[in-house]
């Protein structure tokens, strides 16, 4: 049995990224990056105003104000995306709307709501220094400027900062297909008839909920305690997915036969039980180079498991720089207790801090029924291996669902 640190550096070291391909810019969001992207244009290509008003010489208007008018001819106008052929002279304006480019001669931007109109002039009614209301050529993006870490998560700010730099397709880690398999004779399918004994595979239902929520492509199976049958759906979901998953079975009794069976298809164990609770029986290992765990059927221990050691490998097989869940400093309501043996993980909710101090606080979760407990949970705390409590009031990390 190996510490928990252990095993989750053993389990990234493991794993390598899925190849990369190329997809429209749009198609991009959620994905990582596969490699560094520069810009190779200016953007705005020009300089250009950022509001609706009038192009002017910064002079000209130094001293404007409600009682100190200043007339200005008007002698032409220009849109985003058109042109005006001339040059702003002093004592010139020329009406200008957002996104057009500034014309040549004129220093800045007086907005509409400082000016008045009269017939072929413009009264200004405030100062506009040089640079006012204008968006500088290459202000967005300049040539060479890099827009994207290999690794990086694609949300949808940064997929539209792509397409303003003249992206139009984005390397991109292609998407883990993950294959879950639950096993045991007493587990069936959602949807079907529950018989006296049988309960339904809420694991299988968790674990694919959370394959979904990363983007990932989710494939289930629900297979009884038999060799012939475990075997066959083992040797599919590898032929059919980048990693697999198995739910119940892992330990080591006489009807736990998912260890026994990979071991027989040439598994290369890495590990099998970790010092963490819950999540214990929690195995890994690779089947050629396809990363496969094995998941305790506890419902408590299968999702710790999944959440702490499965679920960064798989993101770490969709090229994520950062696998693993979000992490937020949480203040503790109650002291927490561990054991000084291995690492405990914590269920808890999150809320707004009572105590005085600014931040999220954390209140462990203690309810007789475990699926209770992880439906209502928002956030895990761990305690390190070889610490025995930490103390209510306690700042900590916490990872956030």
């Amino acid at each position: 049995m190996i510490g928990f640190s252990e095993a989750y550096r053993l389990t990234l070291d493991s794993i390598a990224a899925l190849d990369a391909e190329y997809v429209p810019v749009m198609e991009a969001v959620g994905r990582a990056a596969a490699e560094e992207l520069t810009a190779a244009i200016w953007s705005p290509s020009l300089d250009v105003s950022l509001k609706d008003g009038f192009a002017v010489h910064s002079e000209d208007v130094s001293r404007a104000s409600p009682r100190h008018e200043v007339r200005l001819d008007l002698v032409g106008s220009i849109s985003a995306g058109g042109d005006w052929e001339g040059v702003v002279q002093k004592g010139q304006a020329v009406r200008i709307l957002s996104g057009a480019p500034l014309p040549e001669g004129a220093q800045a931007v007086l907005a509409e709501e400082f000016t008045r109109r009269e017939g072929k002039q413009i009264i200004a009614l405030n100062t506009a220094k040089p640079g006012r209301n204008v968006l500088p050529k290459g202000a967005d993006v300049k040539p060479g400027q890099q827009l994207l870490n290999r690794g990086e998560i694609l949300q949808p700010t940064l997929v539209g900062y792509l397409a303003s730099a003249g992206i139009a397709e984005v390397p991109v880690i292609h998407i883990p297909k993950i294959g879950l398999i639950a096993t045991g004779d007493e587990v069936i399918a959602p949807g079907k008839r529950l018989e006296a004994g049988k309960l339904f595979a809420s694991n299988l239902v968790t674990l694919a909920a959370w394959c979904r929520k990363f983007g990932f492509q989710v494939s289930t199976r629900v297979v009884p305690d038999d060799e012939e049958r475990l075997r066959d759906n083992l040797v599919k979901a590898l032929e059919e997915n980048d990693a697999v998953l198995t739910s119940g079975g892992a330990w080591k009794g006489e009807r736990d036969l998912v260890v026994d069976e990979l071991e027989n298809l040439g598994w290369d164990k890495t590990y099998h039980r970790v010092r963490m609770g819950p999540g214990k029986a929690v195995g890994f290992g690779l089947v050629g180079r396809k990363p496969v765990f094995c998941l305790p059927g506890g419902p408590p221990s299968n999702h710790m498991a999944f959440l702490q050691l499965a679920l960064p490998g798989i993101m770490k097989l969709a090229g994520w720089a950062n696998p693993g869940l979000a992490i937020y400093p949480v203040i503790l309501n109650e002291t927490i207790r561990g054991q000084r043996a291995w690492t405990q993980f914590i269920h808890g909710q999150l809320g707004s801090n009572k105590g005085g101090m600014e931040g999220m606080s954390f209140t462990p979760l203690d309810y007789e029924s475990r699926l209770q407990m992880m439906a209502h949970s928002d956030a895990v705390v761990r305690i390190p291996e070889g610490v025995v409590s930490i103390e209510a009031g306690s700042i900590v990390p916490a990872q956030v669902f």
